[in-house]
């Protein structure tokens, strides 16, 4: 469940803005989404300059990206590390207490291995427009579930008061399969309280790869605008 609104240009200015934290001979992982898509565009055009970076994509739409663009790519089993970690949001928590920097991810189906690269990485930092910021979370939480088990998923997500909607293609008819062979449910719960005792809670059902709940994971996050990016340190 991709999220909309905010301008290709703020877009943009907040994706090229992170790219120029990376540095010559370090290890990047690179995000999936629109926004994290120009920070891998700018990356590409400064390999072409002579910067050297290996790229772990976190997808199989972001390893393409990097290709076509010139990153040379490897996967996280064969790094010691990532030095820094570019990705989106589908929704940030804005406010000043608790969960504040939280975030939702998974619209793109790739929230299991970006939340593996963002937290393996030193510094992890996020692309967004103001558009994806929120005083309390309620967007819809992805969650990455064995095929064999989604019945079983939903009826657990139903016990903690959410709504789980499989996730259907849009190209094709059935339901998304992750780059991993998995499903996908959306999981409506309403504003977020407490987005870390519901992380626990999800992080504890059998059948579940992984929740769209990141929290404590974000060191900043580039908030591009139609004239600026704003830099939020976490």
């Amino acid at each position: 469940m991709k999220t909309e609104g905010g301008s290709e240009e703020a877009k943009r200015r907040a994706g090229e803005r992170a790219a120029r934290a990376v540095e010559d001979g370090t290890v990047v992982g690179l995000g999936t989404g629109s926004t994290t898509a120009y920070a891998i565009r700018a990356i590409g055009r400064a390999v072409d300059e002579g910067l050297e970076v290996r790229g772990v994509p976190t997808s199989f739409q972001s390893r393409q990206l990097a290709l076509e663009v010139g990153i040379p790519v490897t996967e996280l089993d064969a790094v010691e590390g990532i030095d820094l970690a570019i990705d989106g949001a589908d929704q940030i928590a804005n406010g000043d207490g608790a969960g504040r920097g939280t975030l939702v991810k998974g619209g793109g189906g790739a929230h299991a291995r970006e939340k593996l690269v963002g937290a393996t990485a030193d510094r992890f930092v996020v692309v967004a427009d103001p558009s994806k910021f929120a005083d309390q979370l309620e967007h819809p939480v992805p969650l990455e579930v064995l095929p064999d088990a989604h019945t079983v998923v939903a009826d657990d997500v139903r016990e903690l008061s959410g709504e789980p909607t499989l996730r259907d293609a849009a190209a094709k008819d059935g339901p998304v399969v992750t780059d991993n062979g998995n499903l996908v449910l959306d999981c409506d719960f309403g504003p977020i309280s407490d987005p870390e005792e519901l992380a626990a809670d999800l992080a504890l059902i059998p059948g579940v790869v992984e929740h769209g709940l990141f929290v404590g994971l974000v060191d900043a996050v580039y908030v591009g605008t139609d004239d600026d990016v704003e830099v939020r340190e976490y």
